[in-house]
Formats: structure tokens, sequence, C-alpha cells
């Protein structure tokens, strides 16, 4: 009986994680100065072992600016071309931006229940660049974060989400 209810209670609960996601909302502030250029903006998840698990957004002009995000050029941009290709969309103003992780890595497997670290770095042209880093756990319970704004960053806030 007991192995029963250790299978069900298993059973739900990474049913429950696998359709949880975590909804993602990026402020980019309007900043006053002459020349305004819009930021490049990358998105992604890393382990605790600092490894990147999943790219979910890079906003970018040109891909020769890539570089500027430098802990994201050092830990997937030089080294997944493809990649931050097939993910790249086009940079963004000033405003709030949703975008969702569905608690798979890039070969679209579930990942084990752990800590991550979400990461949010921005650059502008004639700029400045920040990078912004969150450690949330990632086991089916609620995620309530939110992260202060920096310059080149509003606040962003982490959510957790049950997906379609």
């Amino acid at each position: 009986m007991y192995k029963y209810l250790v299978a069900a209670l298993l059973l739900c609960c990474g049913s429950a994680m696998a359709q949880q996601e975590l909804e993602i909302q990026v402020e980019l502030p309007k900043i006053d100065t002459g020349t305004y250029h819009r930021p490049y903006v990358a998105v992604w998840i890393e382990n605790e072992q600092q490894q990147p698990v999943r790219l979910i957004e890079a906003w970018l002009e040109k891909p020769d600016w890539i570089k500027d995000l430098r802990r994201f050029w050092r830990k997937l941009g030089r080294s997944e071309p493809q990649l931050v290709d097939a993910k790249t969309g086009a940079t963004k103003g000033p405003g709030s931006y949703k975008v969702r992780w569905d608690g798979k890595d890039e070969q679209g497997k579930a990942v084990a229940a752990g800590t991550y670290v979400l990461f949010v770095e921005a650059a502008r042209e004639q700029g400045g660049r920040n990078l912004a880093k969150q450690a949330f756990t990632w086991d089916g319970s609620s995620v309530q974060i939110e992260i202060k704004a920096s310059k080149e960053l509003g606040k962003i806030q982490l959510t957790s989400a049950q997906g379609n």
C-alpha cells in the first residue's frame, strides 16, 4: 500500500512540475539621452553548476553587438551561434515584456527539480550595461520574486504559472 501511495504522489508532483512555467516580466526603462539606442537583451537560465540550461530570448539588432552582452557571450553566444540566431528577435524600446520558460532544456526535456538561476543582461550602444541574476527553486512550488531595477533594466518579476 505504501509504495502505491508514494508512486501516486510522485506522479502527481512530477505532473504538476512538468506543467509549470516561469513567467518572466522584463521592464526596459525610458532613458533620457540625446541619442537613444534600443538595448540588446538576453534572457537565459543556468543550473547551479553555472551551465546554460535554456536560452529564452535574445533581442539583438546585429550579430556583431552580441559581444557587448559579456556573460551571455561567454556562456552561449560564441559557442552556440545557431541557437542564438534561432532565438533572436528585434530589439525593443522602453516598456514591459513577458517571456516564459517551460521548465525544459534546449533538447526539450523537462529539467530536474533543483535550484536554477535566471540571467537577464542588457547593453546599449553608447550606453550602459547591466546583468541581473536571481536564483530560484524549481520543484513545482510557487515562485514569486522581484529583482530591483538598475540603470539599463527596470524591475524584473518571476512568477510561476500553469502551462498550457
